[in-house]
């Protein structure tokens, strides 16, 4: 068998298998969240009434809190299969499916030329295989969507950085290929921010990565050139929504407010402060974001962690015995969470601006991600949880190894992929993306690195690669 078919078989059987595995999970396991029918009433009210909003007072009003690219996802997949979230999931299925190719060639793209082949075949199995991305398909949520988006982008940025990368007979002729694909990435980038607004974060990673390739003088036309391309497309896509809000809405938003905030809407920033000083595992979201507006929450729910002194524990219960009380946190109760989150951080900043987001890094990225699937998703105390639940125990220990022997093979396929073009592409969006999910976000979602899985996998690729033929073609 030659080289070529046997890339073709690995490439059939692993979309079967990639398919058998997503169809697996929109069968057995389909799942709704909480933001799944406020997506499905946008999607319906723009395709049917024509208007981009939900119900407010029976009566359907325009709203900006949500960037219109998955709706719109939503509304194409409706106007041919009908309201039907089935046909959605199957849809999804296809695009996760694709991304896997996506993934193969950013891998192979990394690779050095003698190891592409193999390299390639381990990054579609790598993601074919992938449970964690695999099962957002089976729920109406942007992940799927935005990763396809994300995976297309960075291609498409990866190559052309290499291409700009290379010799050229000045600076003044630079490469047609790299000037389109400059522009194109960020068309795409563009794209992806109307599915999720903080997909931008992938245009500053690159940025950061050409600033540290291009400082020198002599290469400040390519870093001129390359932002202005990436600007340019990214800002193209993103007219018509701005032009929809400033005609609707009369109001300047690009993407979507910070706090997805409709109008007027109050925000409760000083219960995100106190929120950012303490809340670190996805399990504390429950406790209290989730809960905030919507039920009661417990002072006895409560990790000893939330406050330093007793004091502190009388001034919060207090704050949330009349909160529980009317179930709506009001403006006089926000102010004074925000005065013992500035009290808390005062005391201790380390806290707040490292060591809080130290371990939320470690909770997004080594959680068993069981969180669409009907797992309790507990492994402590083990004795216990073996003999109350062992198939559950099982399965989350699972996905546990699963999502290490991933990280794993990431962390070595950067290593050994160091020299090579491209490289800092990746480990910078992965880093700048965790940072910001760290310390910018109130609620340390697992799914929210979930986009940062293109580069993941593409990574772990290279620790299939040929070790012997890594020479350095240059630096990422």
């Amino acid at each position: 068998m030659t080289a070529i078919s046997k890339m073709r078989t690995h490439a059939v059987c692993a979309a079967f298998a990639g398919l058998a595995l997503r169809m697996f999970f929109v069968l057995r396991f389909p799942s709704e969240a909480g933001d799944s029918p406020f997506y499905i009433e946008l999607a319906w009210n723009w395709l049917k009434k024509g208007v981009y909003g939900a119900a407010v007072n029976g009566q359907i009003v325009p709203l900006d809190s949500r960037v219109p690219g998955y709706p719109a996802f939503l509304a194409a997949v409706f106007s041919v299969a009908g309201e039907s979230q089935r046909a959605v999931l199957f849809a999804q299925a296809a695009v996760d499916l694709a991304t896997c190719f996506l993934i193969a060639l950013i891998a192979a793209r990394l690779a050095p030329e003698a190891s592409r082949r193999r390299v390639a075949i381990a990054g579609l199995w790598l993601a074919a295989l992938c449970p964690f991305t695999a099962n957002y398909s089976a729920t109406i949520l942007t992940e799927t969507l935005v990763i396809f988006l994300t995976a297309l982008a960075i291609l498409l940025l990866m190559r052309a950085y290499v291409d700009d990368s290379q010799p050229a007979p000045s600076s003044l002729s630079p490469s047609k290929p790299a000037l389109s694909l400059w522009f194109l990435g960020g068309i795409i980038t563009g794209f992806g921010s109307l599915v999720r607004p903080e997909t931008p974060l992938l245009l500053a990673a690159i940025g950061l990565a050409l600033i540290c390739k291009w400082w020198r003088r002599e290469d400040w036309s390519k870093l001129v050139r390359a932002a202005v391309l990436m600007g340019a497309g990214f800002v193209l896509p993103l007219l018509p929504w701005a032009a929809r809000n400033w005609r609707s809405l009369h109001e300047v938003q690009f993407l979507a407010p910070r706090y997805l905030q409709s109008g007027d809407d109050f925000v409760p920033r000083g219960f995100n402060a106190w929120m950012r000083t303490w809340v670190w595992r996805f399990g504390d979201v429950y406790l209290t974001d989730w809960r905030l507006n919507n039920a009661e929450i417990p002072i006895e729910s409560l990790p000893a962690r939330a406050f330093d002194t007793p004091e502190e524990h009388a001034r919060v219960a207090a704050i949330l015995d009349q909160y529980n009380e009317t179930l709506t946190l009001t403006r006089e109760q926000d102010a004074e969470f925000a005065a013992i989150a500035h009290e808390r951080t005062s005391r201790h900043p380390l806290r707040t601006y490292f060591e809080i987001p130290a371990l939320r890094t470690l909770a997004l990225w080594f959680t068993p991600r069981g969180e669409l699937l009907p797992l309790d998703g507990h492994l402590w105390p083990i004795r216990e949880e073996w003999q109350d639940d062992r198939p559950d125990l099982f399965v989350t220990l699972s996905l546990v190894l699963v999502n290490l022997v991933y990280i794993g093979l990431a962390l070595a396929g950067a290593w050994m992929a160091r020299r090579q073009p491209g490289w800092g592409l990746l480990v910078a969006f992965i880093a700048v993306r965790t940072v910001f999910i760290a310390t910018c976000i109130e609620t340390p979602e697992p799914r929210y690195v979930l986009e940062c899985f293109p580069a993941v996998l593409a990574l772990g690729a290279q620790a299939f690669s040929a070790q012997g033929h890594l020479s350095s073609t240059g630096s990422g």
